[in-house]
């Protein structure tokens, strides 16, 4: 029995004392929390100002002379170093921020907390400078003076048969505006430093080697090179490979990939002149039997240079590998270098004689009546071509209207038809009654051509030599 009561006596004497360690605690932190009626906590800074454990008019007196000694320091782009002082440009406390601001920053009964735990604390408009002064200062900043580099994205080079990403520049270009806002931001809120990049004051590349479509750009322009067309002109080749095209491609500031106009075009017209033969200098063999050149007409081939060029380039971008021939405005029978072929009229002016082969065999021939050189109406020398034929076709021009049953025009309105009206053919007729250029024959010699001929067949006119 004994033992129980020391036992409880026991307990009740730790639970005073607990009770008394407890109350003197309690007393301790009230006793400390009237401290901080009128002082700040622990670890308090107030726009960049410590000001732990200061009475309400010691910290606007730190904050004073913070002032007074106040530095920014700037990080620019290259690591170089600048600083603006507070002297220079005006700042001070402003007065117009009483204690009473300070005061709001209270803690009284949570000053232990600030044992742990940094407070920032941001009064708006406790610093005042002049705006001028800083607008000149930041002019006067090297980084505002130096030699400009533009920022520039990432760009392509192709090398070794293909393209790779060439590094960004950053450069050195300054926003102004950016600039001017993140120093009086960093002036009013009291901060020492200030890193120019992590601000956001220089201009920067809008795509970078890390930037998706870059990767993208690069794709596209690496499967360009895979194209590989190759152009026929009958026996003839013409290959068209990434050793060309990679100096075709360009990409724009958005890294679209395109292909070169001017140098598509440019390619195309290569093709024309060399393989183009309308108007071209033929050699020809006359019926009788005499070799000359004849020059110029509508007859031949004739690539469509603004088609061709549009296909040209959307091959390109898909990649393709192709073999094919060009899209033509007009094409001839063969494309071997004489491209006349085996079918074909032949006019002799000056014999005014009329010849009409199909597949190398003689169909017809005869005497005929051409334009009036005398009066300005020479028929047009040349290679042309039939252009369509019709029946029962009325004919009109500067003082005549002919009906005719056999029309094939072969240049323009110039063509060869029947001349009912006539009784004669060939000899020197042409040169006092001859035609406004088109070729009159004999009604046998008209249907006999007209019944055999299809349109584009060509027709030789010449003057012997």
């Amino acid at each position: 029995m004994k033992y129980k009561h020391y036992q409880k006596c026991g307990k009740r004497e730790r639970a005073i004392k607990i009770t008394i360690l407890a109350a003197s605690a309690a007393l301790i932190y009230l006793i400390i929390s009237l401290y901080f009626i009128n002082h700040l906590p622990f670890n308090t800074y107030v726009n960049g100002v410590k000001v732990s454990l200061k009475s309400h008019r010691s910290a606007l007196d730190a904050i004073k002379k913070y002032t007074m000694q106040y530095e920014l320091v700037l990080t620019e782009i290259n690591g170089d170093i600048e600083v603006i002082k507070g002297r220079d440009i005006g700042m001070s406390y402003n007065e117009a921020v009483d204690e009473a601001g300070i005061k709001r920053i209270r803690s009284t009964y949570r000053w232990i907390i600030s044992l742990f735990m940094q407070k920032q604390y941001h009064i708006d408009s406790l610093f005042t400078y002049d705006r001028d002064r800083l607008a000149e200062r930041i002019q006067r900043l090297n980084c505002m003076n130096r030699e400009l580099i533009k920022p520039r994205n990432v760009s392509f080079k192709f090398i070794n048969g293909s393209y790779h990403m060439v590094d960004e520049i950053y450069g050195n270009s300054i926003i102004k505006e950016n600039l001017f806002h993140a120093i009086d931001d960093a002036v009013m809120r009291g901060d020492k430093r200030l890193n120019l990049i992590d601000a956001g004051c220089y201009e920067t590349p809008r795509y970078t080697v890390n930037s998706d479509k870059a990767h993208k750009t690069m794709e596209l322009l690496n499967k360009c090179l895979l194209s590989r067309i190759t152009y026929r002109f009958g026996k003839r080749r013409e290959v068209l490979d990434a050793g060309t095209i990679n100096k075709w491609l360009t990409v724009d500031s958005d890294l679209d990939v395109a292909v070169n106009e001017k140098s598509v075009l440019a390619y195309i017209n290569r093709l024309c002149n060399r393989y183009d033969t309308v108007g071209a200098a033929r050699s020809f063999r006359t019926s009788t039997g005499k070799e000359i050149t004849v020059s110029g007409g509508i007859y031949g081939w004739k690539i469509d240079r603004e088609a061709e060029g549009t296909a040209l380039a959307e091959d390109i971008m898909k990649g393709l590998e192709v073999v094919k021939e060009p899209i033509y405005e007009q094409r001839a029978v063969s494309r071997e270098e004489d491209d006349i072929g085996d079918t074909y009229v032949e006019i002799n002016i000056t014999r005014q004689h009329v010849w009409f082969y199909k597949n190398s065999r003689l169909i017809i021939h005869g005497p005929v009546v051409t334009g009036n050189p005398n009066r300005g109406y020479a028929t047009v020398t040349g290679t042309h071509m039939i252009n369509y034929k019709q029946m029962n076709a009325v004919l009109r021009g500067p003082g005549y209207e002919a009906k005719v049953i056999y029309w094939m025009p072969f240049y323009g309105n110039m063509g060869l038809h029947d001349a009912s009206w006539r009784s004669s053919f060939g000899g020197e007729i042409y040169k006092s009654r001859g035609t406004h250029g088109c070729v009159n024959a004999p009604f046998y010699l008209a249907e006999a051509i007209y019944k055999n001929i299809d349109e584009g067949t060509p027709v030789i006119c010449y003057e012997e030599p």
